[in-house]
């Protein structure tokens, strides 16, 4: 067999993996916590917006753990495609600080064509005194933090710049 070239992880993904808009919404009425709203704005390093991104978020629950029972009314992983202003938008709830003294975060891959694989990363609503974050320079902490929108206090704004200036910070994981 003759060895084949790399592939770039997109666009195919958008024939079956971003089908479910449901996938948007990580919480139910019954789920403990406040309901907010996470936007994503994701841009290239020219700021322009990328439209046929996808983002994925994982996240613990408000009691800060990860593991939730089969009929737990808050599922803790999402995935939305981005739409043409590079845009996504979750229905969750803000996560707890976790057994091993986490920081509220959430855990985000995004996916994009021109990307050999999955870009991690992670938004935090408040800096804070978190493990991993310490990792991170001070100077570039901000890159990893979310804002609330002052028109609408129930959602928070995260832009993701795959390069540039302020780039996100992206893990090696």
């Amino acid at each position: 067999m003759k060895p084949l070239p790399s592939q770039t992880v997109g666009p195919f993904y958008h024939l079956a993996l971003t089908a479910n808009a449901a996938l948007g919404c990580l919480t139910h009425p019954d789920a403990k916590g406040e309901s907010i709203w996470v936007r994503f704005r994701l841009l290239d390093g020219d700021g322009v917006p990328v439209p046929d991104g996808m983002i994925e978020i994982w996240q613990a629950d408000a009691f800060g753990n990860y593991d939730q029972p089969p009929d737990s009314p808050f599922r803790g992983f999402g995935r939305l495609p981005t739409d043409s202003d590079g845009a996504c938008t979750f229905e969750t709830i803000p996560p707890g600080r976790t057994a091993d003294n986490q920081a509220p975060h959430l855990n985000v891959s995004v996916f994009a064509r021109g990307l050999l694989a999955r870009l991690c990363t992670r938004v935090y609503f408040e800096l804070a005194d978190d493990p991993v974050l310490a990792l991170v320079p001070e100077e570039r902490r901000h890159t990893l933090l979310a804002h609330r929108d002052s028109a609408q206090p129930f959602q928070w704004n995260f832009d993701i710049r795959l390069q540039g200036e302020n780039e996100t910070v992206f893990f090696d994981i």
